[in-house]
């Protein structure tokens, strides 16, 4: 409790308490003088003074009720409090003096409202209090013992002797001065222990401040769960970086959040909690529906040595992997331009060399048909290993693109042409389009494209050697990608084929990796280069005997920056 410099408590607690003085003396009146009220009508007595002091009291009582919401001043609420003090004395007056002064049952009302008075200021006022309470009583004695207010007919004559009366006066004296004396020092240490208690609570207030302030200022994402493992804390970079409130993961299994499900399930409990520091690794998704990779750290918490929930720690390391996977694909551009550089040197300048001497040893063998035969074998894998190595070079260095604003729908319309005189010359294939309406432009070079989506086309047809259908559809969506938002044209190839094998879904962009048993294995790999020099990337879903869908995402403009590494297949990282 806090009080005022004069030893007064604050507006707040003056008025409660002023509010229960004034409940209380309306609830003793009618109780105390209610019954007594009952018990003289039933005895036939005079009954005026109490239907008097009831009404009285209710008269005082309901304007100070009234003027206690008015006021907002301390000072004013001071004053009102001891005129409510004031008003008890003189209807406990009056009510001593109207039933029998000295032998009333009702002078211990005045101990009951010392007390009331010494527990709201300071330990003095409550000994002045009951001195004054005294001194007004000692008066009533005085007048009632030497008959002076017999003459006003207010006040019988007593009808105790004047030992008596001493007597009783110096019991009810010593009564008040002790309950002014020890209401006042029990105030006062109320007083001194509710200081020490606000200290206290507003020393863990600021302690539990400075700790939020601590927990809501640092960079790393936050949030703590109980013994079930359901949130039940988020500070805001956490919510920063997934997108969501604590409103929406409030009361939600941490681990359905983060998405967080770990192969040995085993080990793990299951209410989610974690019983050692536990460090990983985690992709999730954001509010948005984005991708997120997080490094997350899991402590238990304890409480008197009882594990009670954990506490996590995470940072977005979304960006970081996707700079790591740029490095990897530079590395292995890096890689492939020291090896074309290699086949150039070591292998075909040989075998230009090997071809032509071939040629002449093939004029001097005419006579000699298996010879001739021979020759023309070796000459002819010469030339088809020419066209290979001439193929790679073509992959590893690329020439530069050239960019220009062209509708993607309109460079696929005019390859079509020839995708379907392609597959009239197959048996039982069928080709559906579905392209988006309005124009798809693009930055891109629509040479290189229409290889790519022939390419694509081919490839599905020789995974439906027995017949089938090929689907062709675009659209456009919009992608977020580290807070880069951009436009991405998808271009998708769907066919009713034979479908990948699971474990060569990471090689196919490999060059030289082909499952035929004719082709050089460079025909995906050379469109994954394609789209890749465009900033695009090739979405990839198979499974056996239900056929294949490659989607080729091509952004609107090279210059978004947007790359959604995780939803493409690369060949230079293989799971």
């Amino acid at each position: 409790m806090s009080f005022l410099p004069g030893g007064f408590p604050l507006m707040n607690d003056l008025r409660t308490r002023l509010y229960w003085i004034m409940g209380l003396r309306m609830a003793l009146v009618t109780l105390m003088l209610g019954l007594s009220l009952a018990f003289q009508v039933g005895k036939g007595g005079r009954v005026e003074t109490f239907y008097t002091l009831i009404i009285a009291t209710y008269i005082l009582t309901i304007p100070s009720v009234i003027l206690l919401r008015v006021l907002t001043a301390p000072a004013a609420l001071t004053v009102l409090f001891w005129a409510q003090v004031g008003i008890d004395f003189l209807l406990e007056t009056v009510l001593v003096i109207r039933t029998g002064g000295i032998e009333s049952p009702f002078a211990v009302l005045y101990v009951m409202t010392v007390a009331v008075a010494s527990l709201v200021p300071r330990r003095r006022v409550g000994l002045l209090t009951a001195c004054f309470c005294i001194i007004l009583f000692g008066l009533v004695t005085n007048i009632q013992l030497y008959g002076l207010g017999e003459g006003w007919g207010w006040m019988l004559p007593s009808r105790v002797a004047v030992p008596e009366t001493f007597q009783t006066f110096g019991v009810y004296a010593l009564a008040l001065l002790v309950v002014g004396i020890l209401g006042g020092t029990l105030a006062d240490q109320l007083q001194q222990a509710d200081l020490s208690l606000r200290e206290k609570e507003q020393g863990l207030t600021r302690l539990q401040v400075f700790h939020e302030n601590i927990v809501h200022s640092i960079s790393s994402g936050v949030f703590t769960a109980d013994a079930m493992g359901c949130i039940t804390s988020f500070n805001p970079a956490a919510q920063e970086a997934t997108g969501y409130t604590i409103i929406h993961v409030a009361g939600r299994p941490w681990r359905e959040v983060f998405n967080w499900h770990p192969n040995q399930e085993s080990d793990e409990q299951p209410s989610g909690a974690v019983s050692t520091t536990t460090r990983f690794e985690v992709e999730c998704k954001r509010a948005d529906g984005n991708r997120l990779i997080l490094g997350m750290t899991l402590s238990p918490l304890h409480e008197q040595g009882k594990q009670t929930g954990l506490v996590g720690v995470f940072k977005d390391l979304t960006e970081i992997r996707d700079l790591e996977e740029e490095m990897r694909r530079k590395d292995w551009l890096a890689s492939l331009g020291e090896m074309s550089a290699g086949m150039a040197h070591e292998i075909r300048n040989p075998l230009s060399a090997l071809a032509g001497a071939m040629q002449m040893l093939r004029k001097d063998a005419l006579e000699d048909e298996t010879n001739c035969r021979l020759m023309d074998i070796a000459i002819r894998e010469a030339t088809r290993l020419d066209n290979i190595i001439t193929e790679f070079l073509q992959y590893a260095r690329p020439p530069a693109l050239n960019l220009a604003e062209h509708d993607l729908n309109k460079v696929l319309a005019e390859t079509l042409d020839l995708v379907q005189h392609e597959a009239r010359t197959r048996s039982k294939i069928k080709i559906v389009t579905s392209l988006a309406t309005g124009a798809l432009v693009a930055l891109v070079d629509q040479d290189q494209l229409r290889q790519v989506f022939w390419n694509m086309a081919t490839n599905a047809f020789e995974a439906m050697p027995e017949g089938g259908q090929l689907t062709i559809s675009t659209n456009c969506r919009q992608v977020d990608a580290g807070g880069r938002k951009g436009d991405v044209i998808e271009i998708a190839f769907q066919d009713t084929g034979e479908g990948i094998p699971k474990q060569n879904l990471d090689k196919i962009f490999l060059p030289f990796f082909t499952t035929k048993k004719e082709g050089s294995g460079l025909g995906l790999a050379a469109v994954h280069r394609i789209v890749d020099l465009h900033g695009g990337w090739i979405k990839v879903e198979s499974q056996e005997r239900q056929g294949s869908r490659f989607v080729v995402c091509i952004p609107r403009s090279g210059d978004a920056g947007v790359r959604l590494w995780h939803e493409g297949r690369t060949p230079w990282k293989r799971s």
